[in-house]
């Protein structure tokens, strides 16, 4: 039983990952689970968010906030986003590409606009990097995907009727639930009651575990989308590739860039780790359902990244 334990401690993400994927499957697979499925998933829809602001909550209680200040690695790899958000951009606007090549391309595209994930923290501290510091940039990084997607998206499609104050807005609404509110709890928890927060913080990678099994219950949502994705297995996994080497490229360059100023960990994780519930949200909202395929294969490779890297920095440590 201890090495069952020590294993799932060890092997969270991909544990999850195979649970997430093996549930969807089972239920998915048995008539007889209609019903159960069918029963749980609004269940599920309606505690993600509070389940997220749970674990992003005991993150926060271990920040100091009164270092969290921008640096130099934020704005670089903000520029590096906004360039090749611009780039994807324009070569839709220019080519006028339309079916398979249009849903590629919208693909990377919202792999590449979607802000930092809000979990990028917590991995961040599992891998001892500055959590102060990479909770700075989650918070410049959702600021700069409010900016950019009402600007870019009518570019791309004359067809979307949204305004550019109310699209901000919408995404700001969602930051400040995601974000604001759990830092705003955890900043009266750590001033105002010191006894609940030592119990909190007493707990190791609390938050880690947690971001685990909501992991689990991102990975089947992502396989359901994937299986009803209404095209061809063989589109899925051209979808799944440019997604892995954006993937790749991204935490590369976060990393290069990061390893200038000290901080690889933390500026791999900013650019490369994305809020891929967020880019599939902005996939149904602004584009078409297909495209959001590419985030829902984002996350299973990001996930795998993490865990190598998590692998490695144990090792090492």
């Amino acid at each position: 039983m201890r090495r069952i334990i020590q294993f799932l401690k060890d092997w969270t993400l991909p544990s999850a990952i195979v649970t997430g994927t093996v549930s969807y499957l089972v239920f998915a697979g048995i008539p007889a689970l209609d019903g159960a499925a069918r029963f749980f998933n609004p269940i599920f829809d309606a505690i993600f968010p509070f389940f997220m602001g749970m674990i992003l909550f005991t993150t926060f209680c271990r920040v100091d906030f009164s270092k969290m200040r921008p640096t130099a690695w934020h704005w670089i790899i903000t520029v590096f986003q906004v360039a090749i958000t611009a780039a994807l951009a324009a070569v839709i606007i220019v080519s006028g590409i339309g079916g398979d090549q249009l849903v590629i391309a919208e693909s990377l595209l919202t792999c590449v606009i979607a802000p930092g994930a809000a979990a990028a923290a917590v991995v961040t501290a599992k891998l001892g990097g500055n959590l102060e510091s990479m909770t700075t940039y989650t918070f410049v990084s959702n600021f700069i995907t409010a900016l950019l997607v009402p600007t870019v998206f009518p570019l791309i499609d004359n067809t979307l009727d949204i305004s550019f104050v109310e699209a901000f807005l919408a995404i700001l609404y969602k930051v400040c639930l995601v974000l604001v509110v759990p830092m705003a709890a955890a900043y009266v928890v750590k001033h105002y009651l010191r006894r609940l927060h030592q119990r909190i913080v007493a707990i190791e990678d609390l938050s880690f575990y947690m971001w685990g099994i909501s992991l689990s219950i991102v990975t089947g949502s992502t396989v359901k989308y994937i299986a009803h994705a209404g095209t061809t297995v063989g589109f899925v996994l051209v979808i799944a590739a440019i997604s892995l080497v954006m993937c790749l490229v991204q935490f590369a360059t976060g990393r290069y860039v990061g390893h200038f100023f000290g901080a690889t960990v933390e500026s791999g994780q900013g650019l490369g780790q994305k809020n891929t519930a967020f880019a599939v949200w902005i996939a149904y909202t602004y584009l078409t359902p297909l495209c959001a395929v590419g985030p829902g294969c984002y996350i299973l490779w990001q996930n795998a990244i993490n865990s190598l890297e998590i692998w490695h920095h144990r090792k090492h440590r």
